[in-house]
């Protein structure tokens, strides 16, 4: 493996390539990006070495990274362009679509279904780093369905990055990340939404801002162009998950009003366990 080729060099795809860069610094890096100004960044802070609107005949392993509504498009055209030997790994938040759209082409065991858990609020080049994959899940779907030599060749890539791997069915993968992931960007969307609504009757609400505010509304600086598309693609299973969210935060409205202090009690001290179901605060 000599040759990497990068499609989409924001946040996930720029810390990969520094990441791997870091790792194995005889690898040659080649990119593109649809935002000149991010193609720019990426060449100025060597995320890749080279631009290249088109994958070179010589690569190894082709990512995508670009938001999920641009992947099946580029994911069928990656495969269309490669030689026999050029393996092709997607990040996208949701599986179950992609990996439907390209279930009959000829080149399906030459293609990865991928997803890195990792991120911050922030996006493009600039925001991308070496460590932020380090020890994060990367989910695998429909493993089976790639070939072996080309997987073998991923699991060195995702083990030099020091990564866990995860292995899931899509549909699994997509239902599930609507409630760890795409639920909790949605509820920091909500919660900046109703505090900026009360900020034009009470201009002065921010200054009451603590730090339990700004941790739990820090997903909210999220990247429209990048969630937009994740809401449209996983719309049923996340519109299930908001059912039980709103189901849960309308109970707890009730006890409330009702001035049930023990049932308060109770509730929030049985979700306490979430903190040592992951590990919070250690």
């Amino acid at each position: 493996m000599n040759n990497i080729h990068v499609i989409g060099l924001g946040l996930l795809g720029g810390s990969f390539a520094l990441a791997l860069k870091k790792e194995k610094p005889s690898l040659n890096f080649t990119g593109f990006d649809a935002s000149e100004r991010n193609l720019k960044d990426a060449l100025t802070l060597g995320i890749i070495d080279q631009s290249s609107e088109v994958i070179p005949a010589e690569t190894d392993v082709v990512i995508l990274a670009t938001p999920v509504d641009t992947l099946e498009s580029l994911l069928l055209s990656a495969l269309d362009q490669i030689q026999e030997n050029t393996l092709v790994i997607d990040f996208g938040s949701t599986k179950e679509a992609l990996c439907k759209a390209v279930a009959d082409h000829p080149k399906r065991t030459q293609y990865l279904a991928g997803h890195p858990i990792a991120g911050t609020e922030y996006s493009g080049p600039k925001a991308a780093k070496p460590d932020l994959l380090e020890k994060k899940v990367f989910i695998i779907c429909e493993m089976e369905k790639t070939d072996v030599h080309l997987k073998g060749m991923a699991y060195d890539i995702l083990e030099s990055l020091n990564m866990k791997l995860r292995f899931m069915d899509p549909e699994e993968h997509d239902r599930q990340l609507a409630f760890v992931s795409h639920l909790s960007h949605i509820s920091s969307f909500m919660l900046g939404k109703t505090v900026l609504d009360k900020m034009e009757d009470d201009k002065n609400i921010f200054d009451m801002a603590g730090s339990g505010f700004a941790s739990t509304v820090r997903l909210a600086k999220s990247s429209p162009a990048m969630w937009a598309p994740i809401m449209e693609a996983n719309q049923g299973n996340i519109l299930d998950a908001l059912d039980a969210y709103i189901s849960n935060l309308s109970k707890f409205r009730e006890k409330i009003a009702e001035e049930d202090k023990s049932g308060l009690k109770e509730e929030m001290a049985s979700i306490n366990k979430i903190g040592d179901i992951l590990d919070l605060g250690r």
